[in-house]
Order: C-alpha cells, then structure tokens, then sequence
C-alpha cells in the first residue's frame, strides 16, 4: 500500500533562517546524529577521555526525568533529541546538552497507537539529524522534520502497518536524502525523501521480506554509495542514488532485528539469531496440504488460529497471516514454511565490492554460535564484539571468525541496548539498567559496572567526553566536571 500523500508545512522565512544555519550543524567527525552515532558504528571518536568511575551517581554533570521510549538519544550541536510517548502523545523533545534544561517538545499526531511488542514502545526508532534538521519516525503516525527551534518543516503520513510487533527501524541520512526501511507482514519497503521536502526520491519494493527491524548502513566505494539492509534470509546492498539492488549474500536469519557494522579493508559484518533458525533447533512446519487434510476442521481450505495445536505455528500465528484476516491462506503458508525452512542463523564476513549474487564468491567466514538477539555487534581493532541475553559477550577475530574469548559478564539479564566505544572502553547496558565497561580489547577484561536501578533500552550516545544515558525514566550526562 502506498503512503499517504506528504504534507509540507513550511514558510519562507523558515526555510531561509534553516539553509542559513545548516552547515554550522554539519556533522562532524565526533557527532552522533543518529541510531548508534556515525553510520551505526557505536564509536564516540573524540580525545577527550572519559571518567573511570561511572554510575547513577558519579560523575553525573545532570540528570533529567523523561517520558519513557525505547529510541536512542543522539546529539546535535548544543541539542540532545529524543522521542518519547508521554501520556499517549507521541513527542519529539530536545534538551541542551550542557545543562539538560527542556528546549522544546513537539507532538506527532495520529489516528491511533499501532501494535506493538508488550515491552515494546511507541517510541522505539531513534531520531537523524543534519544541516539544522531533526527528523523523526513514529511508525504509522509517520515521519516528521523540525528544525532546531522545533518548528514543523514538512510531515509525511506513512502506513498503516501490519505488524504485531510496531516499527523499530530508525531513518538515516545520505546526501540530503532520508532513507527509511520498514519491513512489515505486508507492503515492505525502502523509502528516500528529499531532507529539504519529504518528496520521494525514490521508492524500493521489499515485500519479499516479513518484518524485520534493521536500520541500513551506508557503504562509500569512492565511486559511489551503497545503501545495506539485511532481512529475512539475505543482505543487500542497493544504489543510495537510485534504490537499485546491486548485490546480495543469501543464508541468514528468518527476522533481522540489528544493524551491521563496517570493519576495514571494505568487510562487513553481520550478526543475526532468530528462534528456530539453529542447525539443532529448528521450526518445522509439514506440507501445507499436510496440514489442511489434518487440521481444516471446518473445511474452508484456511487454517485458523483455534485450528492450530499450541506449538511454533500456533504461537507465530499474526506472521504467517500477513494480510491479518484471521485465517492462513496456502499462499501464505507455503512462504512462510520456505522461510523455516531456509533460515540460518549466523555471523557472517562478507567482502563489499561485488555485484549481483555473491554468496558464493564474497563470504569470508560464517560462525553460527553464540549469536545475540537484538543487539548489533561492534568492530573495533580488528575483533568483532558482541553481547547477548544473559550476559554473554563474545569476541571473534574480524579475519578469521575464531573466538578469541567468551564469557559473562556481572549483569546478566536481557540486552536490548547495543554495545558503544570510546575513550578505548566498551560499554554494555542491560535491560535492567546494569551498566559493564570492558577494556576494548579482543581478549577484554570488566573494568567497572554500575546499576542505574531503571530499565533500559536505548543505545547510549557517546560525544566530546561525555556519556549521554537514557533510562525508562531518565537521561544521563556523564563527564569530568568542567570539561
């Protein structure tokens, strides 16, 4: 289904005072204006350091009460962005970085709260900025451009989406263009829109894919720009111009809930686990005329929920009926059963430069163990990191896959937060609010932990020595004193 037609609310005056400031709020090489700072990375670059000591109460420069929201703070400028859901209203509010005091709040409105996860939020894409912009996506509310003073440039109704579980994918952008992914039951997609307008640039079918939730990356060959988006069973990287597909990689997970990373020399990783996609442990779903003769009770050639023993197809129900009419129809089983079928879990090298299929050609190295849920690795000299349930970070060598070193760490609840660098430490958030720093090493070791007795969700932000923290209740600033 095709958005709804963009809706600019934009005066001259407005428009002159934003190209005016715009390059004072280009991005620099320390800037975090997006979902996990400069194309997803999570690396804070700057040479000021970080304290030692970090923990609700120690070296906090402020701390502010915010409406809770799964979305990641990033930083601009002097502005600290976050979107929230405060009393059912969708918002996006800015604070001043040096102080925390509340700058503006802006609310997105809309029909209706879609869907979501029952620890999900309303608030889970994070915010992208540049040239003076702030752009946020609130799923089918949509998308929504201010510029720093919080006025409303344009917004663009997007959806509705069928998806049980919401929206998650945040927007990025390239070359003044917003790139939006949203890979839903039905009706996936890849959206760029014109920062200045919200015009389609242009408009990418992906309704092969089911749901999934990663936020794409950009690739600069030299010669031109990839846009990489990984979905269910397979990578690709598309023209960042044009949207065109120019290569992929086949063999991964059935859901793609992370964002790959760049390393050096080109490589790119990826690191996907999804349940059932194990070599030991794996969905299995019979022939669909298998399961009509033995199920159909009523005779309608559908498979309705109540039809369904309690058991990995019971459960995944809302997937498998993508068009949601509360029956499975054969179209849809029989795609959704190739996608069991298919599905490998992993972590994958994969050599960037290649066209058309390069499974075969561009894969360096595949491990499938190990693997984290929803957090999105990290690379740093020349290891990959990750963090999975329980508190089980694994380090593998970026050339060769091996592991160099896994073990658990002290807080060891769910991670949905993704691991950030800077200053040479690592740093790991759980959803319980329990913060680990390791030194970033491939054979690290724990450095420090902290409880900031809240859950947690979002990415922190890493900027100019400072740590920008976001709890379901609060937001942290943590740095030296006078810095």
């Amino acid at each position: 289904m095709s958005a709804m037609p963009y809706v600019l609310q934009t005066a001259c005056v407005v428009l002159a005072a934003v190209l005016a400031i715009g390059d004072a709020f280009a991005a620099g090489p320390d800037a975090w204006t997006q979902f996990r700072g400069a194309n997803a990375a999570g690396h804070g670059r700057s040479a000021t350091s970080l304290p030692n000591q970090i923990g609700p109460d120690k070296n906090v420069l402020w701390k502010v009460s915010v409406p809770p929201g799964h979305s990641s703070p990033i930083v601009i400028g002097d502005h600290v962005v976050l979107t929230a859901v405060s009393k059912s209203r969708l918002v996006t509010m800015t604070l001043d970085r040096n102080s925390g005091r509340l700058l503006w709040t802006q609310e997105a409105p809309h029909a209706e709260l879609e869907t979501i996860h029952r620890i999900g939020s309303h608030a889970q894409p994070s915010p992208a900025a540049h040239g003076g912009r702030i752009v946020s996506f609130f799923g089918s509310a949509g998308l929504f451009c201010y510029d720093l003073q919080g006025r409303l440039l344009w917004q663009r109704r997007m959806g509705p989406y069928s998806n049980t579980y919401g929206a998650a994918c945040s927007p990025i952008i390239v070359d003044g263009r917003v790139i939006l992914n949203q890979d839903h039951d039905i009706d996936s997609h890849l959206l760029a829109v014109d920062l200045e307008t919200g015009r389609t640039a242009w408009r990418t079918d992906r309704s092969e894919f089911p749901r999934g939730y990663c936020t794409p990356i950009v690739w600069d060959n030299g010669k031109s720009k990839q846009v990489i988006v990984v979905g269910a069973l397979r990578v690709i990287g598309y023209d960042a111009a044009t949207g065109r597909e120019v290569w992929t990689v086949r063999g991964l997970a059935r859901i793609s809930n992370q964002t790959p990373v760049l390393g050096d020399n080109d490589m790119l990783y990826i690191t996907e686990w999804a349940p059932g996609g194990d070599a030991t442990d794996r969905i299995s779903a019979e022939p669909w005329k298998v399961m009509v003769e033995r199920l159909d009770q009523n005779g309608t050639q559908a498979l309705e929920v109540s039809e369904l023993p309690n058991g990995p197809l019971k459960a995944r129900f809302p997937q498998i009926d993508r068009d949601k009419d509360e029956k499975i129809v054969e179209a849809e089983y029989v795609w959704m059963r190739e996608i069991f079928n298919t599905a490998q879990n992993a972590a994958v090298a994969i050599k960037l430069g290649g066209r058309g299929d390069v499974t075969d050609t561009h894969v360096v190295w595949r491990e499938r163990k190990y693997l984290p849920y929803v957090p999105s690795p990290l690379y740093a000299n020349g290891f990959l990191l990750t963090v999975k349930d329980g508190g089980i970070v694994v380090t593998r060598d970026a050339l060769t896959g091996q592991t160099v070193k896994r073990g658990r760490v002290p807080h060891t609840s769910a991670y949905y937060s993704s691991p950030v660098a800077g200053d040479g430490r690592v740093f790991l958030l759980s959803q319980r609010g329990g913060l680990t720093v390791l030194s970033q090493q491939a054979n690290w070791s724990v450095l420090a932990t902290a409880d900031f007795a809240e859950e947690a969700y979002a990415t922190p932000a890493i900027v100019e020595g400072r740590i920008y923290l976001r709890t379901t209740g609060h937001l942290y600033c943590i740095g030296h004193a006078g810095r």
